[in-house]
This record gives C-alpha cells, structure tokens and sequence, in this order.
C-alpha cells in the first residue's frame, strides 16, 4: 500500500486516515527505532560484549513492539469503532479489552 493510496483514501472518505493524521509521530518513532537498529549493526561491528548487544536489542524490540502496540491501537479506535458515533458501552468496554491484552502481550 502506497503513499498514493492513503491519499486517495483520504480524499474518498473526507476523513484523515489515522496513520496520516498521525504521521510525522509514527515518522519519529520509526526513526528512532532505526538508530536503535543501527546502534545493533555497530554494536556488533565493533565486537562489544554479548550483554551490551543483547541489552540494545531488547531495546529496540520494545521500541518495536510499543509501535506495534500503538498501531493496532489507532486501528482499533479508529476502523473498528466508528470515531464518528458513540459505541455501547458493551463494545466501547470491548476494545478497552482488547488494547490492553494486545499492550500486555508486546510487553
């Protein structure tokens, strides 16, 4: 799926998607995540010990796993309830549910 048809989305349902209302947090995020990344690919290069390899790994699996986590979120929100209407309690207590047990399994 392209920039181009997020855009075309956009235009067609005369609403921003959330991953482009979102986009430059998401951009940062990423970004982040990749010097995370790179700081592994050095930390490798450069042959330092196991535990601080394995210590910016961790990292930046979390990193990962919290934008995971906040995607699938968004997605919640925002495709499967309707942002626009007030969903029951039954179905708003539902996606609270399902959030919190996606955030506890990327942990």
């Amino acid at each position: 799926m392209g920039v181009s048809y997020l855009v075309q989305v956009f235009k067609e349902n005369d609403k921003p998607v959330h991953t482009v209302r979102e986009r430059e947090k998401l951009i940062a995020r990423v970004r982040r995540i990749r010097g995370q990344i790179e700081g592994i690919e050095r930390a490798i290069v450069d042959e330092k010990g196991c535990y601080d390899v394995l210590q910016t790994v961790t990292a930046a699996r979390g990193a990962l796993n919290s934008l995971v986590a906040e995607m699938i979120e968004d997605h919640v929100r925002y495709h499967v309830l309707d942002p626009d209407q007030k969903a029951s309690p039954k179905r708003a207590r539902a996606a609270d549910e399902l959030i919190d047990i996606v955030r506890a399994y990327v942990k």
